[in-house]
């Protein structure tokens, strides 16, 4: 139960919540059970799902490239959502939706199995005290928990600028059942053409950091 200083931060971190009023964020009260994503975007285009999409830089590029793709743009923090939100009012991306919640609990209400085209996870938080560690989102249990939302020939994307954390993803997808590297024989690469670079992409370069891309798709 909580305590009366508990309720006043809850009320504080509710109340201080900017509206999200544009018609392309998916409110939480809609998505309580699985969404009818043919309708949301009016076609039946494959889903492709962005987990920790920040202030919505790379999604608005990805979602412009590939106007057949319908863009989830997912992000925990309404700060993000809603500058992902003007990106995509602001640029007239029909085909991206922004939702706010967490990426597990949210996949299972509200992505059929095996719908998937693609999963991108660029820059999360690589939780880089050695202790805290086994807080990383991207593991072996987390991707082979993404397998199941997959289609047959469907991409993942990782990227990171912290060194251990992709070099630990890229040694461990080739121990993964189901996937095939699309960069072999490279682990992983520092570039990967097509592949649009974020905010914080950029921002890292800048600071004289490098970018690694593990690219892998789903052949079970």
């Amino acid at each position: 139960m909580l305590d009366y200083g508990d309720f006043k931060l809850c009320k504080a971190v509710f109340v201080n919540l900017i509206p999200i009023t544009s018609p392309r964020f998916l409110a939480p009260e809609t998505l309580v059970v699985m969404p009818d994503w043919q309708e949301i975007f009016e076609n039946d285009n494959p889903l492709v799902l962005e987990i920790g999409c920040g202030v919505g830089d790379f999604a608005a590029q990805m979602a412009a490239l590939h106007p057949l793709w319908n863009y989830l743009a997912l992000d925990y923090y309404n700060k993000g959502c809603l500058k992902t939100c003007k990106r995509a009012d602001k640029a007239g991306l029909a085909n991206l939706r922004v939702i706010r919640d967490e990426a597990r609990s949210f996949m299972e209400r509200c992505i059929p199995r095996k719908s998937l085209r693609a999963v991108i996870i660029n820059c999360p938080d690589p939780w880089p005290k050695l202790r805290h560690r086994k807080r990383r989102l991207v593991n072996a249990e987390f991707v082979e928990f993404l397998a199941g939302y997959m289609l047959p020939g469907a991409d993942i994307y990782f990227a990171t600028d912290f060194v251990d954390y992709g070099l630990d993803v890229a040694e461990m997808m080739p121990g993964l059942a189901g996937f095939e590297n699309v960069i072999a024989p490279d682990l992983f690469r520092h570039e990967l053409e097509g592949y649009p670079r974020s905010k914080y992409m950029l921002k890292f370069m800048a600071e004289g950091k490098q970018i690694y891309y593990v690219h892998y798709r789903n052949v079970s």
